[in-house]
C-alpha cells in the first residue's frame, strides 16, 4: 500500500459526515417551525447568544481580598486551546460579561456600543479576538444553532439572505401575535420564550412582494420557495462576524460599513434604488447575528461614527438608497487613552458618547499573573535551545509591574512593598483591608506603565542576542530594559525615563537579596549539620531556661550554656539581646506544647528557628566552602568539591543549570567579596 493511500484510508476514517450533514442542515419554513417550537434558543438574539456561549464554558468562583469573583473558563481554558491567554483581569471581564448579561435580558445596554479602554498592549484585542472565535465554534455546537434562509429563484437557484436573517422575519406583522403563542404554548415563565423581532431586509422585501403577488398574497404558498438552512458563523466567509479597521482618511467611504450599489446590475434591473443591484456586504450589514469588531473605534471618520448612532440605539442602519434597515448585532470597539480623551474634549461627540458603555482593561498588577503572561511565549517548552535561569522572566515581570504602580500614600511602605502586598504576601503591620484601601486609593493604576509587548520584546532580543550562549540570566534581560528605555516611543519625558531606570535598579537589589538567598539556603541544606545545630541549639536553651548546666558530649564535664552559641543564631532572624528570654522560653514552650500532644520536635516545624539556623549554618560553611575564591577562579580541590555540592542543590532545588547555577554562585561570591553580607 501505497504512503499516501494509507493516509487517505486514516483521513476517511476520522471524517464524521454525520457531523457535516447536521452542520448543513435544511429543510422547508415548517420544519424550522417544528425545531423552534422544540429548541426556542435557535431564535436568540446577538446578545443573548454571546452571554449563554460564555457561559457554556462554565464559571468557577473565588474569594479575592473579602470579595466574590467569578472567573469565566471561557477567557481562560478555552483561550488555551487558542494559543490565548488573559491573566488578572478577572474583575474587568466580568464587568464586561455582565453588560453582556444586562443586554441578553433587554435591560437596556443591547443599545450601547461597547468600548475596551486601556493602554496599548493591555489584552483589548485578545478579549475581541477570542469572543469572535468563541461564536465562531459556539455556532457549530448543538447548543449554539442557528439559522437562515434562502429564495428559489426561477432558474432553481437558491439566493441567500444577504444579512443572515432569522427566518421568523418572514412572518407577516399580522400573524406574529397569532404563531408566538402557538410556538411558546406549554411553556412557563421561567422558560425561554419566541419574541419575533425585526423585518426584512430591503433584498428580502423585494423577494416576498414579488411572490406574494406571484401567489396573490397567500403567504403560505410563498414558504414553498423558501429554503431554511443551518447558519455557520464565520470571520473568514464573513458571515455573521465582521472586523472594521480604520483606513486614511480620504480613501474611508461609510459605504464600507452599510454596502453600495452594485453598478454592473443597474442595467439587469433597470434601477439603482432596486436592491437586487446593491450589495448589502458592508461590515454592519454581514455582521448581522453575531458581532462587529471595530478597531481603534475613536480614530474613525465622523460620519462613520454617525452610523453607530443608528446602529447602536435603533437597531437599524441606513443603506444608501433604501429605508432603515434592521440589524441584530453586538457592536464591540476598543481604544486607547489619547483617542478617548479626544472623545471627551470633542462637544460634537457627546451623542456618541451618551451611547457608550465603557470597560477599563488595565495593565496586569499582580506579579504572579504577569509572570504567566511571559511564561505562555517563554515557557521551557516554547524556547527550545536555550534555558532560561531561574527568576529571569520575574525580573522582567517585577519591573513592569513597578511602572504601573502609583507611589504609596502610606510613609513607611515602599513601592516594592507594594508590590508584594498586590501579589498575596504578608507584611508585619499590612491587613486584607489595607491592600483594600490601596487599590481604592489608586483607582487609576494599571493605566499607565511599560506595556507587556515591550517585555517580550526585550527578553525575545536576549534570546537571540547571544547565539553562543546556551543559557540567558536575568542581567542579559535586564540590559535589554535599560537599553530600549531610550528609544521607547511612549515615554515622553526625562523624569519619566530616570523613574524607569531607578525601577530597574530596585529589581536588581531584590534579584541580589534572592540569589544570595538561594546560594545560602543550598550551601545550608545539610540535612544532618543542621539537625547537629539544631540539637545543639535546643540543649542549651533547655540549660539555660532551667538554670541547668550542659553536658559537653566530648569531654563529659558539665559546663554553662553556650551563650556566644545561642546568640550568633538568634542574632540571625534580629532577636535583640533584650528579648533574647522571652524568645528562649517560646521555644521551649513550643517544644512542651508538643510534647503534650505526644509528638517531637523538628526544626523544620519552627519557620523562624529553621531560617536562623540555615543562615548561621551558611555563615559557618561559607568560611570552609571559600565561596569568594570563585572570584579569583583560584579553587583547590576539596573546596571545588563543595562548591560542587552546592551547585547541584542548585540544578536540583531551584532549576538552575550547569551554567547558571556556577554564575549565580559567582556573582554571589563577587557580593560577599566586596563584603555584602546578607542581614
Amino acid at each position: 500500500m501505497s504512503v499516501g493511500k494509507s493516509v487517505l484510508d486514516t483521513v476517511r476514517q476520522k471524517l464524521d459526515l454525520g457531523d457535516y450533514r447536521k452542520k448543513h442542515w435544511e429543510g422547508t419554513f415548517e420544519d424550522y417551525l417544528d425545531i423552534v417550537k422544540e429548541r426556542p434558543e435557535v431564535t436568540r438574539s446577538a446578545f443573548q447568544r454571546l452571554y449563554d456561549m460564555i457561559l457554556s464554558h462554565g464559571v468557577t468562583e473565588y474569594h479575592d481580598h473579602k470579595e466574590k469573583v467569578i472567573r469565566y473558563n471561557f477567557f481562560h481554558e478555552f483561550a488555551a486551546t487558542q494559543g490565548d491567554g488573559i491573566f488578572g483581569l478577572d474583575r474587568i471581564l466580568m464587568s464586561l460579561v455582565n453588560v453582556f448579561k444586562s443586554a441578553a435580558q433587554g435591560y437596556g445596554t443591547e443599545r450601547r456600543v461597547l468600548l475596551l479602554h486601556g493602554p496599548v498592549g493591555s489584552s483589548k484585542s485578545t478579549i475581541a479576538r477570542l469572543i469572535k472565535k468563541g461564536l465562531e465554534l459556539y455556532s457549530r455546537s448543538d447548543e449554539g444553532a442557528l439559522y437562515s434562509f434562502a429564495w428559489k429563484e426561477p432558474h432553481g437557484a437558491f439566493a441567500k439572505c444577504p444579512m443572515h436573517e432569522e427566518p421568523l422575519h418572514l412572518v407577516p406583522a399580522e400573524m406574529r401575535a397569532t404563531i408566538s403563542a402557538l410556538l411558546n404554548e406549554g411553556k412557563d415563565g421561567n422558560e425561554r420564550q419566541v419574541v419575533i423581532q425585526g423585518d426584512l431586509c430591503p433584498f428580502c422585501r423585494q423577494m416576498q412582494t414579488e411572490r406574494l403577488a406571484k401567489y396573490a398574497g397567500d403567504w403560505t404558498q410563498m414558504l414553498d420557495e423558501i429554503k431554511v438552512f443551518r447558519l455557520t458563523l464565520s470571520e473568514q466567509d464573513r458571515i455573521g462576524i465582521g472586523t472594521f479597521q480604520p483606513k486614511d482618511e480620504k480613501n474611508q467611504d461609510s459605504t464600507e460599513l452599510t454596502g453600495d450599489i452594485n453598478y454592473r446590475k443597474i442595467a439587469e434591473y433597470g434601477s439603482d434604488s432596486d436592491p437586487r443591484a446593491f450589495n448589502f456586504d458592508g461590515e454592519l450589514n454581514i455582521a448581522n447575528r453575531g458581532l462587529v469588531e471595530f478597531i481603534e473605534v475613536l480614530k474613525l471618520d465622523v460620519a462613520f461614527l454617525y452610523d453607530l448612532l443608528g446602529a447602536s440605539q435603533e437597531h437599524k442602519i441606513k443603506p444608501k438608497k433604501f429605508a432603515q434597515t434592521d440589524i441584530d448585532e453586538v457592536i464591540l470597539g476598543h481604544t486607547n487613552e489619547p483617542e478617548y480623551r479626544r472623545l471627551q474634549n470633542n462637544e460634537f461627540m457627546e451623542a456618541l458618547r451618551d451611547r457608550t458603555v465603557k470597560i477599563d482593561v488595565p495593565y496586569v498588577t499582580r506579579l504572579s499573573d504577569e509572570i504567566r503572561i511571559y511564561e505562555k511565549s517563554f515557557g521551557q517548552e516554547r524556547v527550545k535551545g536555550k534555558h532560561l535561569a531561574p527568576h529571569t522572566i520575574e525580573v522582567a515581570a517585577m519591573w513592569a509591574i513597578l511602572t504601573r504602580l502609583e507611589q504609596p500614600k502610606h510613609a513607611s511602605l515602599t513601592l516594592l512593598q507594594k508590590l508584594k502586598l498586590y501579589n498575596g504576601k504578608t507584611l508585619p503591620g499590612f491587613t486584607e483591608d489595607n491592600v483594600i484601601e490601596l487599590k481604592r486609593e489608586a483607582a487609576n493604576e494599571g493605566m499607565h506603565g511599560i506595556s507587556p509587548r515591550y517585555i517580550q520584546d526585550k527578553i525575545s532580543n536576549s534570546l537571540v542576542a547571544h547565539p553562543d550562549e546556551g543559557c540567558v540570566n536575568p542581567f542579559m534581560v535586564m540590559h535589554e530594559l535599560e537599553a530600549g528605555l531610550r528609544h521607547h516611543a511612549l515615554i515622553s519625558n526625562q523624569d519619566q525615563l530616570q523613574h524607569f531606570r531607578d525601577l530597574l535598579g530596585v529589581v536588581k537589589q531584590e534579584y541580589e537579596d534572592v540569589v544570595k538567598n538561594e546560594v545560602q539556603r543550598a550551601i545550608a541544606a545539610d540535612e544532618d549539620a543542621l539537625q547537629r545545630l539544631s540539637s545543639n541549639y535546643i540543649d542549651n536553651v533547655k540549660a539555660y531556661t532551667q538554670r541547668e548546666k550542659v553536658r559537653n558530649r566530648y569531654t563529659g564535664n558539665y559546663e554553662e550554656p553556650d551563650e556566644r552559641l545561642m546568640r550568633s543564631i538568634e542574632e540571625k532572624i534580629d532577636i535583640p539581646d533584650g528579648r533574647k528570654d522571652d524568645f528562649r522560653r517560646e521555644i521551649m514552650n513550643y517544644i512542651g506544647a508538643l510534647a503534650i500532644d505526644g509528638k517531637r520536635f523538628d526544626w523544620k516545624t519552627n519557620e523562624r528557628l529553621q531560617k536562623a539556623l540555615e543562615l548561621k549554618l551558611f555563615e559557618d560553611q561559607k568560611d570552609s566552602i571559600k565561596l569568594t575564591s570563585l572570584v579569583s577562579n583560584v579553587v583547590d580541590k576539596a573546596t571545588q568539591e563543595k562548591i560542587d555540592v552546592v551547585k547541584s542543590r542548585l540544578i536540583r532545588s531551584y532549576g538552575y543549570c550547569d551554567v547558571c547555577s556556577t554564575d549565580v554562585l559567582a556573582f554571589v561570591a563577587s557580593i560577599f567579596a566586596r563584603g555584602h553580607t546578607k542581614k
